[in-house]
């Protein structure tokens, strides 16, 4: 397994080359691969607390969770390299950016997670875990009312998954600062 999950990461960090994550920091980013990284060390979090999840899904998916969504990696590839479930499991993680709003777009992607195996579930909290560090410093408080406010949606439908998981971004909701 460890050779799929190199694998799995040497794709993400091919397909998100040149790509930056914000940090709360004024004019500071990191790689992306630096998001995609705290979302996977989440997720072996969550695994070894929880036995009993299915521990390569979700690993593979926390890995590849943005690939469809930001990258030009094709689905193809995916399903080729790491079989249909973890193909299925990103595809629903993926935003349809096609739909007409962020809400419309995160109700789809939420509806489409609920379909797949709970793991799936748990990589979206992981996911929004980490996303709910500080808020880059040009986002003013409307965006991260907003933001905090898709937290509680995504804990709302998702939290039954994973008990750790649900606790941890209730923690991480309970202490995002939108002043």
């Amino acid at each position: 397994m460890p050779e799929l999950l190199q694998k799995a990461w040497q794709l993400a960090a091919h397909h998100h080359e040149g790509q930056r994550y914000n940090t709360p920091q004024e004019g500071v980013t990191l790689p992306y691969l630096t998001h995609l990284g705290a979302v996977l060390i989440e997720t072996n979090y969550i695994i070894s607390q929880e036995p009993g999840l299915n521990a390569n899904l979700m690993r593979l998916c926390a890995i590849l969770h943005d690939s469809l969504e930001d990258t030009n990696l094709e689905e193809e590839t995916i399903r080729t390299e790491f079989g249909e479930e973890v193909l299925a499991g990103v595809k629903a993680l993926t935003k349809n950016e096609s739909l007409p709003s962020k809400q419309a777009q995160m109700e789809d992607s939420l509806a489409r997670i609920l379909t797949q195996p709970r793991e799936i579930a748990v990589v979206k909290l992981c996911d929004r875990i980490n996303n709910l560090s500080p808020a880059p410093s040009y986002w003013d408080q409307a965006k991260k009312r907003a933001y905090r406010a898709e937290a509680e949606l995504i804990l709302e439908q998702l939290g039954p998954a994973s008990p750790v998981a649900a606790a941890r971004l209730r923690t991480k909701i309970a202490a995002y600062d939108v002043s």
